[in-house]
C-alpha cells in the first residue's frame, strides 16, 4: 500500500524488500538510468516513482553504481521486469533492492500518482507491505503525517564520506592542480570526470572547516549535489564564503548551485514537485543554446533571470547564466568579478545526456587561466 499524507491510497504488489518505509514521494521522468537514480545520494529521504513503465529490464551491475549503496527511501514502479536482458547485467535489480532493504511497490497506476503530485505537490508518504500491511488505515496515515517534511532538513551528514580520500589526476591528462570536493552527496561520475580533466581530487566530509581547507591549499573548490534543504546548510554556506573571499575558483552543481546562491546573498525556496529526470530542457543565456539535462532537485535559487545583480555579500556582479525552459527556474549562476560559477543540473550525467559536459572544460580553463594570471573576465 502506498499512502500519501492527504489520505490518498494506492494498492499494489510488494517489490524489493518488505516492511514499511517513509519519505517524501517524488517522480523521475527518465526513460533509462534507474540504477544511477537509485544510487544517487541526492535521493536520500525520498520515495522515488519512475514514470517510465518498465523498470529492471537491464538488470543491475557494479559499474553503474553512483555511490556505495541505494539511497532512496522507497521505490515505486508500474511493471518490474520479469527477466533481465542485457550483456552488462550482473544480477536482477530486485536483488539490490532486497540487499539494501529498500521497500517498494509495483503494479500501481504510476501515471495517476504522478498527475496527483503535479497537482498537489510533492508530499510525505509511506509504503507498507508484509506485516506492516496489517496496520489499520488510520495507523498507516498517522505514521506518514508524523514524519518530518523535507523543508528544513539537513541530510548531508547522512550521505557524506566519513573521512578524506584522494583520487589522482588521470594518466595522460595535463595536470591542472588540486581540487577540494566537499562531499554533500557526490556521485562517482563527478569524481571520475574531475580526475579526467586534470585535477588531483581531494574528497572531504561535509563538516570540513575553512581552516582545514586552507591547510590543504587546493587550487580549486567544488561543491557536489546532495539531499535536503539548502536553507538548513548554514555551515557549508559560511565555508564557501570564506573560500570565495580567499579567491579560490569555485564550481558547484545541484546542491552546490543552491549553496553558491545563498553565499552570494540570494534566498532559496521549495519547488512544488521539483525537477527529476534526464530530459529537462535548459537555456544557456550566453550562447542561446538549449541543453537537455539530467536533474534531481526539489529546491531552487530565488534570483531574477535578467540583468546583472550585485551580490549582497560583497562578491561583486552576478548573473543567472541558465534557466529552465519548462518553468523558468534558475539553473545556473555566474560570478563576473570572482572565479565562480554553478549549475543546478548534472553535467556528469552518467546515464546521459551529455549536452552539459562542456562545463568541466570551462572550469578547467578557468582554473588554468587563473593560475597563469589571466583575469576572470578574460577566461570568459
Amino acid at each position: 500500500m502506498l499512502v500519501l499524507e492527504d489520505g490518498t491510497r494506492f494498492t499494489g504488489k510488494a517489490y524489493g524488500a518488505t516492511g514499511q518505509t517513509l519519505g517524501e514521494v517524488v517522480f523521475s521522468t527518465g526513460m533509462t538510468g534507474y540504477q544511477e537514480t537509485l544510487t544517487d545520494p541526492s535521493y536520500a529521504g525520498q520515495i522515488v516513482l519512475m514514470t517510465a513503465p518498465h523498470i529492471g529490464n537491464t538488470g543491475a551491475n557494479d559499474t553503474d553504481m553512483e555511490s556505495r549503496k541505494i539511497w532512496v527511501s522507497g521505490f515505486i514502479v508500474r511493471d518490474p521486469a520479469r527477466r533481465v536482458s542485457n550483456f552488462r547485467s550482473q544480477r536482477p535489480l530486485d536483488d539490490d533492492l532486497v540487499a539494501d532493504g529498500v521497500v517498494g511497490i509495483s503494479g500501481i497506476d504510476t501515471r495517476a500518482v504522478t498527475r496527483h503530485i503535479r497537482s498537489a505537490g510533492a508530499m510525505r508518504a509511506g509504503v507498507f507491505s508484509g506485516a506492516a500491511l496489517d496496520l489499520t488505515d488510520d495507523e498507516q496515515l498517522a505514521l506518514v503525517t508524523s514524519q518530518e517534511g523535507m523543508a528544513g532538513k539537513n541530510l548531508s551528514a547522512e550521505v557524506t564520506t566519513p573521512e578524506r580520500y584522494d583520487v589522482p589526476a588521470a594518466e595522460g591528462v595535463p595536470r591542472v592542480g588540486s581540487i577540494a570536493v566537499l562531499d554533500l552527496g557526490v556521485k562517482r561520475a563527478t569524481i571520475q570526470y574531475l580526475s579526467e580533466h586534470g585535477f588531483d581530487v581531494i574528497v572531504l566530509p561535509a563538516t570540513t572547516s575553512p581552516d582545514e581547507l586552507r591547510a590543504i591549499a587546493p587550487d580549486a573548490l567544488f561543491y557536489s549535489n546532495g539531499p535536503g534543504d539548502p536553507a538548513a546548510s548554514d555551515a557549508q554556506v559560511e565555508v564557501l564564503r570564506e573560500l570565495l573571499r580567499d579567491g579560490v575558483p569555485y564550481f558547484g552543481i545541484c546542491f552546490g548551485n543552491q549553496l553558491l546562491g545563498r553565499a552570494l546573498g540570494f534566498g532559496t525556496y521549495k519547488l512544488p514537485f521539483g525537477h527529476r529526470g534526464i530530459n529537462q530542457p535548459v537555456l544557456d543565456k550566453r550562447t542561446g543554446r538549449v541543453e537537455i539535462t539530467a536533474q534531481n532537485h526539489g529546491f531552487a535559487v530565488d534570483a531574477p533571470l535578467d540583468g546583472e545583480l550585485e551580490s549582497a555579500e560583497g562578491f561583486g556582479r552576478v548573473q543567472v547564466s541558465h534557466y529552465s525552459l519548462n518553468d523558468h527556474v534558475v539553473e545556473g549562476l555566474e560570478c563576473l568579478d570572482i572565479p565562480a560559477f554553478s549549475v543546478q543540473y548534472h553535467p556528469e550525467a552518467a546515464a546521459g545526456p551529455h549536452d552539459a559536459f562542456y562545463l568541466f572544460d570551462r572550469f578547467r580553463a578557468l582554473v588554468s587561466d587563473r593560475a597563469a594570471g589571466t583575469s576572470t573576465q578574460e577566461t570568459k
